[in-house]
């Protein structure tokens, strides 16, 4: 499928992890414009995106007016943005909301009935081509649509076909995940230098341990506890039950403004 232009309306975090991921692969399209209403949005992408010919501009309906217009901003934003956008998209244009909470019907709407709408929600990997970003598309989209769309969005890794009401539960499992796991592969990356391990060692003891972990969890057909009685030292232990709360409290919180 050839993308001849692609608008990002929003220019922060997640539209530098896309750029990036299109630049690793060598496919970025002739025409690519962002809008941010921050200059210094703008100024902080413009500087990772190196030699790409990439128009960054103030105004969001140069963005809106592109064959293909990633909405990039968080769900605060979203009814004036797209409001905004709305008589300045072309009438095949296909809009792809990055932002949880706000449904395809709700997106439709605010864009006065505009009918080709895909939902994705990325993640941290993305940046690398390896990235889980599961998508729900709008009724309008024939099944080869889609399948060219999902040819396209393999650049970034895998992008599977969710129900549309699932798409909250993997923002918080797998666009969020990876923080609930970073800082403790930096505390034991740290640890383990101070052990006596270099730096290449923890790096791949780490990889491969996390991998390993995965594996034995879910490939093994062993139950949970079967696999948790495996290692029979378990140094903190004793506070388990205190981080399963925290998951419990913060995350259930979470998916609740989320999901309403």
């Amino acid at each position: 499928m050839e993308i001849h232009s692609v608008g990002f309306v929003g220019g922060g975090r997640i539209v530098r992890i896309l750029l990036a991921a299109l630049q690793r692969k060598n496919h970025i399209p002739r025409k690519i414009v962002v809008s941010d209403s921050k200059a210094e949005v703008l100024h902080t992408l413009q500087k990772s995106i190196g030699n790409a010919t990439i128009t960054l501009e103030s105004d969001n309906a140069r963005a809106a007016e592109q064959d293909i217009v990633f909405i990039a901003v968080h769900p605060p934003a979203m009814r004036d943005v797209l409001s905004e956008i709305a008589p300045h998209l072309q009438k095949n244009a296909v809009v792809i909301s990055l932002a949880p909470k706000f449904r395809i019907a709700a997106v439709s709407g605010l864009l006065n009935g505009h009918r080709k709408i895909v939902r994705m929600i990325p993640n941290a990997a993305t940046l690398l081509n390896s990235g889980f970003n599961p998508v729900s598309f709008s009724s309008t989209f024939s099944d080869l649509e889609k399948q060219n769309f999902l040819k396209w969005f393999g650049l970034f890794g895998q992008s599977p076909i969710v129900d549309e009401g699932k798409l909250e539960a993997y923002a918080i499992m797998t666009a969020m995940g990876p923080t609930y796991f970073w800082f403790q592969f930096s505390e034991l990356h740290a640890l383990s230098g101070s052990f006596g391990l270099s730096s290449e060692e923890t790096t791949l003891g780490i990889k491969e341990m996390v991998r390993g972990s995965l594996e034995v969890l879910y490939d093994s057909g062993l139950s949970y506890q079967e696999v948790t009685d495996l290692i029979p030292v378990k140094p903190i232990g004793e506070h388990e039950d205190q981080i399963r709360e925290f998951y419990r409290s913060k995350l259930s919180g979470l998916y609740d403004k989320l999901a309403k």
